[in-house]
């Protein structure tokens, strides 16, 4: 298999990701939210605005300046190549290339385009299996904060296979560095925690509601029981949502919008917008932290690598949380008929 240095690799992806948070502020600074936000075109794996498209002019020279000296990688991308991976060094066939690295190079576009929260830029990196390669390949995982022009401070994360998590705080104006271990909850319970399921967008929002309902009825008690004792948090960003588990401050995030679109399809109804593998890319730092990943049935997550495949999953940020949670959740979930 593919050798290479991964804590280089690693380096070089974070320097990347830099250089794209760095652009995006700039953008942000220059151009009002209404130009960013303009459609550029639509993608088989989700719209691209304006504010995606410009990244294109930063990200793939950074690729070739910092990470293609050390390996050869085909790239999976969101709206750069979402039909076939993209070789580099330009003109490699694909399967000699010795790594194959997925990015979404704006996980939330849609709030900071509107400078409203953080996006992230995300990236995972496997050795090269082929149309095999899926998630459980990647062994090494960088995430870059992309934080709204308010912001001095912006975090990184990163993740290599079987060596845990790390995390990193740049001081923008200063560029001073301060590392920090990252420490998902260490709470037992949702009770008197952030506890999401994921319904950003039109389109059986009722249904989760329902399902957010039930499930903290059967956990924490009725209305004046809870005496809102959970939280919800519609955070527009999976590797966002990622975060908020690593970080410690949510306990349980469900995404189960990729299965609740088989059902549509089953019905004859339309689908939506749902969760892709180069979202969850950065699963990995996550896992190493600690946090349990789960998909949408609480069999371990995988998925191919690509930009369109419907992805489900669970995070919880601890075992004890999985325990309390997952046997009524699941419940919950074949009741809906998910």
């Amino acid at each position: 298999m593919a050798s290479y240095d991964r804590e280089d690799v690693a380096r070089r992806l974070i320097k990347a990701g830099e250089i794209v948070r760095d652009h995006v502020l700039g953008e942000l600074r220059l151009q009002s939210s209404e130009s960013l936000s303009a459609i550029a075109f639509e993608s088989p794996a989700d719209k691209i605005y304006v504010i995606d498209r410009s990244v294109e002019m930063v990200l793939l020279p950074a690729l070739v300046e910092h990470l293609q000296p050390v390996v050869s990688f085909a790239l999976i991308c969101e709206g750069v190549n979402d039909e076939q991976p993209l070789a580099f060094p330009e003109g490699t066939p694909i399967e000699k290339c010795r790594a194959r690295l997925i990015i979404d190079p704006i996980d939330g576009t849609r709030p900071i385009m509107y400078n409203k929260r953080s996006a992230w830029w995300l990236a995972g990196f496997a050795p090269n299996r082929g149309d095999e390669t899926s998630l459980r390949d990647i062994e090494v995982a960088v995430q870059v904060e992309i934080p709204t022009t308010r912001a001095a401070l912006a975090d990184t994360l990163l993740a290599i296979r079987g060596r845990g998590a790390k995390g990193e705080t740049t001081n923008l104006v200063t560029d001073e560095r301060i590392k920090f271990q990252p420490q998902p909850s260490r709470a037992t319970t949702i009770n008197g925690g952030f506890a999401s399921i994921f319904h950003p967008f039109p389109g059986g929002k009722e249904i989760f509601a329902a399902i957010e309902e039930e499930l903290a009825r059967e956990i924490i008690g009725g209305l004046e029981a809870s005496k809102t004792a959970m939280f919800d948090d519609q955070y527009l960003s999976t590797g966002g949502q990622l975060y908020e588990l690593i970080a410690g401050r949510d306990r349980m995030l469900v995404d189960v919008r990729g299965l609740l679109y088989e059902q549509f399809k089953r019905e004859g109804k339309p689908g939506g917008h749902a969760c892709h593998p180069y979202d969850l890319c950065t699963v990995l730092i996550a896992e190493e932290s600690g946090v349990k990943i789960t998909d949408g049935r609480g069999r371990p997550l995988d998925a191919p690598l690509d930009t369109t495949t419907d992805v489900s999953w669970i995070g919880y940020a601890n075992e004890a949380i999985r325990r309390e949670v997952e046997p009524v959740l699941m419940r919950l979930l074949a009741k809906h008929r998910f």
